[in-house]
């Protein structure tokens, strides 16, 4: 395969048309998608950041205040509030860091992990009817393919 960014209809800075309108087009498409799924579990009685805290605690099993904050790219006082809230709702269990007694350890109660499981099943049947409705099946095996692609590119 010619990797001469010009043979492949490619400008000076060495990208090809075809990768430039991928790459848009793809952004476009994972925009959209995101506001759909997001529309389609509402967490009514949660915050965006809210529920992120919740899913970052489903997916690292405990987190100290500290950490969550790093982790989601805000303020200590942020996730303090955003832990509150989630505390007032029975949706964390806050523990002793046995390794610092000044510390918590947060993670999700059964009522946590519930919302976070039971969103995340409806985001994903909802995705799967969608496909079913509105795709062939020659487009969903097309999909399937693009997805190894994608997932290839965000490997090292």
């Amino acid at each position: 395969m010619d990797q001469n960014p010009d043979a492949r209809g490619g400008s000076a800075d060495g990208v090809s048309e075809s990768a430039a309108r991928a790459a848009g087009d793809l952004r476009v498409a994972f925009s959209r998608l995101r506001r759909r799924i997001r529309e389609v579990a509402e967490t009514y009685d949660l915050t965006p950041s809210q529920f992120s805290a919740l899913t970052l605690l489903s997916k690292s099993g405990a987190a100290t205040a500290s950490g969550l904050a790093a982790a989601e790219g805000v303020r200590p006082q942020s996730i303090a509030a955003t832990l509150a809230v989630l505390d007032e709702r029975g949706l964390i269990a806050r523990n002793p860091d046995p390794g610092d007694g000044r510390r918590q350890v947060i993670t999700l109660t059964d009522a946590g992990r519930d919302r976070v499981e039971g969103t995340r099943q409806a985001r994903e049947e909802w995705l799967a009817r969608a496909f079913q409705h509105h795709c062939t099946e020659a487009e969903r095996q097309t999909v399937i393919e693009a997805m190894a692609l994608l997932d290839r590119l965000t490997r090292p």
